[in-house]
């Protein structure tokens, strides 16, 4: 409940300034996201527009340009108003906002950030003010997929609704409404210097987030019909705006019980009372920021919570990944437009084709009711394909302890092709035994075939190091010339015993390891050793030095934690 009592103060506080304060709403499609979209729009006045902005908008439609229909009918050049400088003053709705492209989040950051759009009138350049903010609707399923980051840095809360019940939703949490203060609402130094430090402790690099605490603060204030900002007020904001951006846990630094019952204690006899009375202002910001700190933490992400290195492993392997793209000839999503001639893997864009081709009309000679169009009209439509990720796992068959390394493995692969029917990423598996590695897994997505092969894995025999490294590296650059990433997750001990050409001996088996492990590192592979030995090996790290891998001893390692190491080493 307290999570939807928060909603509703922060549907208030936009209905209070509504090109002001963005949301972030990550909430599905279901009665709880249109509870709370419908009693924002019953709070909004009636002037403020509320625009949708679709994820694959074009330019000419967001920013303005050329009316089409009007030109042709005319003969004439006619503009039209792009649908940012129409949301003046309002909001702009994002639907589907993990699918918004960084192309589009960067023009939509940067009108925010000017405040205005330039415009063509009469042949001359002009300045279209525009003020607006926005709401993401992210329905994403992850870290993946999510609101991109020029818009969340520009959205001052950021709302998960997910947990809240329908039930909850119906519930009125809204408190009644108060006259507004007269004048502008009076913001203590303390408190902007208790924000500050309550971000710092949160670990929250942007000053964005200070100005929108400080602004929310002033809205609460005024919607109590205040007219300055009390402690509470700027424990409120930091609370909804600081606390989930938080990227540390903060210290609560308990104090003493002797500190806890006096926390003024009288002055020492070295110190005289009036350079107490001058220090004692000093302290206020220290104490008020600390009771900042104390409302922000009820507010911390879950997962902050529960473990910051799994967190941290979890952003960076979803930073790696997020966002990957790259040209595409036969096929893809659409991102743009481009002059060019349409050919079979060049689709010709109709409308844009007319639209350049509308302002020469009267310039070129044309029979009534045709229109005149030059090769250089022509537009063709921009696509690009998401970069596919192969992890590939290079597993240490030999030896008795290799079944139940080899059983972890399963399970790691399981549960990475799990996720990559939407991240649309592969996995493959090598196996090096007795003299040679073998190929047991082909990059695939399959979970079907993936335990097909999985089925039956030989264990046993000598440790060819050296060739289960030179597999996986020849198989990342394969992929890699293909334009794909991959990455390689090694699982072994290092007590390499069999040499690159299939001889035993432990002395020349190392030293061809260890010269497979710096081509890998030449190659620019990224890579992660797992050391499976029973006690960490001495060798494992020396062999990971040389690869330029990060080294895991994980002696008591299991499907999970093999799986999110491997998507921390793909991000690497």
């Amino acid at each position: 409940m307290t999570t939807w009592r928060d909603a509703c103060l922060v549907r208030r506080i936009v209905a209070h300034d509504p090109a002001r304060f963005g949301v972030v709403l990550r909430a599905g499609c279901g009665p709880v996201r249109d509870a709370w979209l419908a009693g924002l729009r019953a709070r909004l006045a009636a002037a403020v527009p509320v625009l949708r902005l679709p994820p694959q908008i074009d330019d000419g439609r967001l920013l303005g340009g050329l009316d089409l229909a009007a030109t042709l009918a005319s003969g004439a050049p006619r503009l039209e108003r792009g649908l940012l400088a129409a949301a003046d003053g309002g909001l702009v709705l994002l639907p589907l906002a993990e699918r918004h492209g960084a192309a589009t989040a960067a023009r939509v950051a940067q009108i925010m950030d000017t405040g205005g759009i330039a415009v063509e009138r009469d042949g001359l350049q002009d300045w279209c003010a525009t003020r607006f903010a926005i709401i993401a609707l992210d329905e994403g399923g992850g870290a993946e997929e999510a609101t991109p980051a020029a818009l969340r840095d520009r959205a001052a809360f950021w709302l998960d609704l997910d947990a809240v019940t329908p039930r909850e939703a119906g519930c009125d949490a809204e408190a009644p409404p108060r006259a507004a203060p007269h004048g502008p609402v009076a913001v203590a130094d303390a408190i902007l210097a208790a924000l500050c430090a309550a971000a710092a402790c949160l670990g929250v690099a942007s000053p964005r987030a200070v100005l929108f605490a400080l602004d929310a603060a002033r809205a609460i204030a005024a919607l109590d019909g205040r007219d300055a900002v009390a402690d509470e007020d700027a424990g409120t904001a930091a609370r909804l705006v600081l606390g989930p951006r938080a990227t540390i846990v903060p210290d609560t630094g308990d104090a003493p019980a002797e500190a806890a019952a006096d926390p003024d204690p009288p002055p020492s006899s070295e110190d005289a009372p009036g350079d107490d009375a001058d220090r004692l202002p000093d302290r206020l910001p220290d104490r008020l920021a600390d009771r900042i700190v104390a409302a922000a933490r009820a507010a911390l992400p879950r997962d902050l919570l529960d473990g910051m290195p799994a967190a941290a492993a979890s952003a960076a392997a979803a930073a790696g990944r997020s966002g990957g793209r790259a040209p595409a000839t036969g096929g893809g999503r659409p991102t743009g437009l481009r002059p060019g001639m349409p050919r079979p893997n060049a689709r010709l864009d109709v409308v844009a084709t007319l639209r350049a081709a509308a302002p020469w009309q009267r310039l070129r000679s044309r029979a009534p009711g045709r229109i005149a169009v030059r090769s250089g009209d022509f537009r063709v439509i921009r696509t690009e394909r998401p970069i596919r990720s192969t992890t590939i796992f290079v597993v240490d068959a030999s030896g008795s302890a290799a079944l139940h390394r080899l059983a972890e493995a399963k399970g790691a692969v399981e549960l990475l092709l799990g996720e990559s029917y939407v991240r649309r990423d592969r996995a493959a598996l090598i196996a090096f035994r007795g003299r040679a590695a073998e190929v047991l897994l082909p990059p695939t997505g399959s979970l079907v075939r993936a335990r097909r092969g999985l089925t039956a894995m030989p264990a046993g025999g000598g440790t060819p190091l050296a060739a289960g490294i030179e597999a996986g590296c020849a198989m990342a650059a394969t992929l890699r010339r293909r334009g794909e990433t991959a990455s390689v997750v090694l699982l072994t001990d290092a007590r390499a015993n069999v040499a690159r050409d299939g001889t035993p001996g432990r002395l020349r088996a190392q030293a061809d390891a260890a010269a497979a492990a710096k081509a890998l590192r030449a190659a620019g592979i990224p890579a992660l050793l797992i050391d499976i030995a029973p006690r960490p090996s001495a060798d494992a790290r020396l062999l990971a030095a040389e690869a330029g891998a990060r080294w895991l001893a994980l002696p008591q390692a299991d499907a999970v934690l093999l799986s999110r190491a491997a998507r921390t080493a793909a991000a690497a």
